[in-house]
């Protein structure tokens, strides 16, 4: 069933609408009448109203007005306007363009005329109609397949998080104590990362980077490795090696978040006051990514069992990590770490380790 083109017919004078009903009616179009401009504003924004023709001298609002004020709408710009007027005159015509009208009619209305231009500017109407449908129509596919997109680029990614978890889990494989350490520590970063105020990408680059920083351990023999006592000092020797084996191994990649494992790898031990591995920086002298990973290295070491330690209470890790701001850890990503107690915690139960599972191993081994 073909739906009726509605048209809202506008004037003071009752015999003036009658006579244009009875042109209109007969014709097919649902007629709506109001009889000043105020009224006719109003059942515009009520009704969805197809054209208007509007007498131009009426009381409280004439026509020029009621035509500025539909076409600045942004609701109602399309809805076309003929102005129905006695005036003749240029300046009066004028007028009407400049408030928006589309066409005038001339008073007394000729049937033919009123038809033609009616027909006509509804025709223009029903054309932006169907583009405005088909711009809906074409931002929700637009919105839909992004989302489909963004769906599947984030399986893809949470693929390759997982992926870099499983590969980086080889080199840590051997011990039975460490569990979940991998998880923790990247999620430990990317909170540090994300509250010293790093963009998203770079806090994603930081969680995708930070689980391969001791991915070095796979070069270390196992008698070190997995000696359960303290290390003797050539044997921490050999431990710190780890580092420059982690670097070597992720070197000469073109991706950015292995670029920045291998800067990780090689600098997670340095120190805030120059006393780390293997190269001794200090402070802003050491990457910010080693500095930020450092610490979260260092909390999941306190707050996991290990061969040489049983686990140490929260309490008393977080004391740990507050002590060493200024001397092992930079103090702003201290201080970001330590602000971020409830998230940090969070995680920290997210990822807890498996006693039925293998463990992941932790670097540090003999010194947190």
């Amino acid at each position: 069933m073909k739906i009726k083109q509605k048209i809202l017919v506008v004037d003071d004078e009752p015999v003036n609408i009658k006579l244009l009903e009875a042109n209109l009616i007969p014709n097919g179009y649902d007629v709506i009448t109001a009889s000043d401009g105020e009224e006719a504003l109003r059942k515009v924004l009520a009704e969805d109203i197809d054209l208007i023709l509007l007498d131009v001298m009426m009381p409280k609002m004439n026509g020029f007005e009621v035509t500025k004020k539909l076409k600045t709408d942004e609701k109602t710009r399309l809805i076309p306007v003929i102005l129905v007027t006695a005036l003749s005159g240029l300046q009066d015509r004028v007028k009407g363009i400049d408030a928006g009208c589309d066409d005038f009619l001339s008073k007394p209305v000729e049937r033919p005329e009123l038809l033609a231009r009616v027909k006509s500017l509804l025709t223009v109407k029903a054309y932006h109609d169907c583009m405005q449908d088909y711009e809906k129509k074409l931002e929700y596919e637009v919105a839909k397949k992004t989302k489909e997109l963004q769906s599947a680029l984030d399986k893809v990614n949470t693929a390759h998080l997982e992926t870099i978890y499983c590969l980086s889990r080889a080199a840590e494989y051997k011990d039975e104590h460490t569990g979940s350490h991998i998880q923790r520590m990247s999620n430990y970063a990317a909170v540090i990362a994300e509250n010293i105020g790093l963009d998203k990408q770079s806090v994603k680059q930081i969680l995708y980077a930070a689980p391969m920083h001791d991915i070095g351990k796979i070069g270390i023999p196992d008698h070190i490795l997995l000696k359960p006592g303290k290390l003797t000092p050539g044997e921490w020797e050999i431990m710190k090696q780890h580092t420059i084996i982690g670097a070597e191994i992720l070197a000469n990649s073109e991706a950015d978040f292995i670029k920045l494992a291998e800067v990780i790898a090689l600098t997670h031990h340095e120190k805030w006051d120059g006393s780390g591995y293997p190269k001794g920086l200090k402070a802003a002298g050491i990457p910010a990514a080693g500095r930020i990973c450092a610490i979260a290295d260092v909390f999941d070491a306190l707050t996991s069992k290990r061969p040489y330690k049983e686990i140490f209470p929260v309490e008393k890790s977080f004391a740990i990590i507050k002590d060493g701001r200024g001397n092992y850890f930079d103090p702003e990503m201290t201080d970001a770490f330590l602000t971020s107690r409830d998230k940090i915690l969070e995680i920290r139960n997210k990822y807890k380790d498996d006693g039925e599972s293998k463990l992941l191993k932790m670097s540090g081994k003999g010194n947190p």
